[in-house]
């Protein structure tokens, strides 16, 4: 199982304001295979803060029903897990970010692969190449 960092949901589904750059429309063909991997049945995770990050920037870009619809696919995706998140784990997330100099976000992702057993996460974010044990996917993104 793979944790599915924001920005591959965000890539997947926001539609740009501008002509994309050729690197950029490779990260959202892949970003889209992800998601297409995951309707086909492939096994993820992500927290209720990532989700949460990601239904706030739908709902301000493509409106309401969008969002919601979002939602609803996952949190009734059986092959997607959605681990909860609690101040405790904010806590953890906060000394991680601090010694890794990665976002709160990002060190909170870690955390959770960590205690779960994970240790490949689905990300854009070059900032999880700091964290040690795991791997970011797709390795093609350097």
């Amino acid at each position: 199982m793979r944790f599915v960092d924001s920005n591959v949901f965000l890539h997947a589904l926001l539609t740009p304001r501008r002509k994309l750059t050729g690197e950029e429309l490779r990260v959202k063909e892949s970003a889209k295979g992800i998601i297409t991997g995951i309707e086909g049945g492939e096994e993820v995770a992500t927290s209720t803060v990532h989700l949460s990050e990601v239904i706030n920037i739908v709902e301000s870009g493509l409106g309401l029903q969008r969002s919601l619809g979002l939602l609803a696919w996952a949190i009734t995706t059986p092959n997607m897990v959605v681990y909860p998140t609690s101040l405790r784990d904010y806590e953890g997330a906060l000394v991680v970010a601090r010694e890794e100099n990665v976002s709160v976000n990002d060190a909170l992702a870690y955390q959770l692969m960590r205690e779960h057993g994970l240790d490949e996460v689905y990300s854009f974010d070059r900032h999880f190449n700091r964290l040690r044990g795991i791997t970011r996917l797709p390795l093609s993104q350097d």
